[in-house]
């Protein structure tokens, strides 16, 4: 059977220049509001090239599903970190992967290891995949939502359930934005405190 491969033209200087662009908007949407299109946007974008990533790495299915959680969930709470004068989004978006995984490595020791600097990165044109990554860990992110404070709780809940910027749950809430902020990031502390024990 033959396997047809797609060519795609390669990008100019300013197609890949205003890629960049929209790249480093979402990021920024993401630090400055928590914008959960830009998030899902990056999500649909960088989720399946980092699985395929941590797959060719020797990754299991599994755990190379509960790695783009933990990837995407870096991304989420450093966008702010995130300055262009160090490489574009996606260089930053590689580097948190590859040293997940390597995080991953150290604690297991026994797992093969794959030199993630020599895997070669599929086209990153969104899958049907994307819908289904980490759907097995909702259960285990709704138990540890639980262990939260309320004060922390209710501001995740706002959030992520409901969808609503973070000057909308300050009003909600009669709260500073920047103590809306700083729940949020107290709560994505505890929450990955929370689901590593879980695993």
């Amino acid at each position: 059977m033959l396997k047809v491969l797609r060519v795609e033209k390669p990008m100019g200087d300013r197609e890949r220049g205003s890629d960049q662009q929209m790249m480093q908007s979402l990021i920024k949407a993401i630090a400055e509001s928590g914008d959960r299109d830009a998030f899902e946007a990056l999500f649909a974008r960088f989720g399946p090239r980092i699985k395929g990533m941590m797959i060719s790495s020797g990754a299991t299915d599994d755990m190379a599903e509960d790695l783009v959680q933990d990837v995407m969930m870096t991304i989420w709470r450093k966008a702010a970190l995130y300055s262009p004068e160090r490489g574009n989004v996606s260089t930053w978006i590689f580097t948190i992967a590859r040293n997940a995984r390597i995080d991953r490595l150290r604690r297991q020791p026994t797992q093969p290891y794959v030199d993630v600097d020599t895997i070669t990165l599929e086209c990153d044109a969104p899958t049907a995949e994307t819908q289904v990554i980490g759907s097995q860990s909702d259960a285990r992110v709704r138990e540890a939502v639980e262990l939260l404070p309320d004060e922390q709780k209710a501001v995740i809940e706002l959030a992520f359930l409901r969808f609503k910027p973070q000057s909308t749950i300050a009003k909600e809430l009669n709260v500073p934005i920047g103590t809306v902020k700083s729940r949020m990031r107290l709560a994505y502390q505890k929450l990955k405190e929370h689901l590593e024990e879980l695993r």
